[in-house]
């Protein structure tokens, strides 16, 4: 299956805000062949300690489309790591549900640990569980499902995926945490339907505030607007 290439959207010495498309890895992680992000923007990218993930400082899953920022030297990957560990970085997601939540908005609070039997998965609760907190807000009710704009206020492995699952509205084409939900629905998504659309923060060096938004990509984009709408106000 062939994939996208990258999209740089801004960049400067220090480092680069970066579209990624839906079936990129962002680094090369064993037992996940395939073209990654690190490879794709190669010289571009700089600073860490892991010879494997030069200039990365968070990650999307593979499946998932959008905004990532990354760093092209040590001092920025030092400092945009310690903004991200202090939650100082917005990023915002768009996703498409099973159902509809009952309230307008809401706010997940569920620490996420690792399995105990399975120590790969990420699960509620599990071995050692960290702090774990997604805000959501739904932007469009469909006839069966809701467009949910989400805010992380942590960024934990599959941290969106869980948490909305955990309430019973699985994202779309989550074969992995949705259930026969998500896997069984007949609106069939192109692939995993959560694209990151707003990353915000002040510039590492220049404290300038920069935010950057990415609309849906054609696959996401197009597959929603032939969905049925809901017939109710």
């Amino acid at each position: 299956m062939s994939v996208d290439r990258p999209l740089v959207v801004w960049s400067d010495e220090s480092l680069a805000i970066v579209d990624k498309p839906a079936g990129l890895l962002v680094h090369p992680a064993p037992g996940n062949p395939g073209p990654s992000l690190v490879e794709e923007l190669g010289p571009l990218l700089g600073g860490g300690t892991d010879p494997d993930r030069p200039g990365i400082v968070h990650r999307l899953d593979r499946e998932t489309s959008g905004l990532l920022v990354v760093a092209r030297g040590p001092e920025a990957h030092k400092a945009l790591s310690a903004m991200i560990a202090a939650r100082e970085v917005t990023r915002e997601y768009v996703a498409l549900v099973e159902g509809c939540p009952p309230s307008r908005t809401g706010r997940i609070d569920a620490p996420l640990g690792r399995d105990h039997r399975a120590p790969e998965r990420v699960v509620v609760g599990g071995r050692r569980p960290r702090p774990a907190v997604t805000h959501f807000e739904v932007r469009e009710r469909l006839s069966r499902e809701a467009l949910l704009d989400i805010r992380l206020e942590t960024g934990r492995t599959h941290q969106i995926r869980i948490h909305l699952a955990g309430i019973g509205h699985p994202i779309l084409g989550d074969a992995q945490h949705g259930g026969e939900l998500a896997r069984r629905h007949p609106a069939r998504p192109p692939r995993l339907a959560l694209h990151a659309a707003v990353l915000g923060f002040a510039h590492p060096v220049s404290g300038e505030p920069r935010r950057y938004e990415a609309p849906l990509p054609d696959d996401l984009a197009g597959w929603l607007t032939a969905l049925p709408r809901s017939s109710t106000t």
